[in-house]
């Protein structure tokens, strides 16, 4: 289990799922230790109604949580070379990382997060969907920085 990063930057395609999902877990397991961001590739999307339910079951708030893509990040002041660790939940994520990246001492990790917009039919199918994906984030955090 590795040392907690100071700061860690969360990215996927929209910044409407998987990346405030972990965002907001990351804040609830391990409050002010570390400063915990999110992005998007691109910002196209609201934060998603769902991502919003299942993390509510488990005391996480996401309703504030306004998407935003790495330019805008930066447009706000916020350099992405501020980061000790940046991770990356999506192929695309990934590659728009690392491509920014390239010229900074940064640690890039990629954490395959299943997307589960588009599974299910029913509104419970679909819960199930966004729990899973919760789950595989508060996982994965646990197993990089225990909690």
């Amino acid at each position: 289990m590795g040392q907690l990063p100071q700061s860690v930057l969360f990215s996927c395609d929209h910044n409407a799922v998987r990346s405030p999902m972990a965002e907001g877990i990351m804040k609830k397991l391990y409050g002010a230790q570390v400063y915990v961001q999110s992005v998007g590739v691109v910002n196209d999307l609201e934060i998603d109604g769902f991502a919003i339910s299942v993390c509510k079951e488990i005391g996480v708030e996401l309703e504030t949580h306004r998407a935003r893509s790495f330019e805008e990040m930066e447009q706000m002041g916020e350099m992405l070379s501020g980061f000790d660790r940046v991770v990356t939940m999506t192929p695309a994520a990934q590659r728009r990382a690392l491509d920014l990246t390239r010229y900074y001492h940064l640690t890039v990790d990629y954490w395959p997060i299943l997307d589960p917009t588009g599974i299910g039919e029913t509104r419970e199918q679909k819960l199930n969907a966004y729990r899973q994906t919760r789950d595989q984030i508060v996982k994965k955090l646990r197993d990089n920085w225990g909690g």
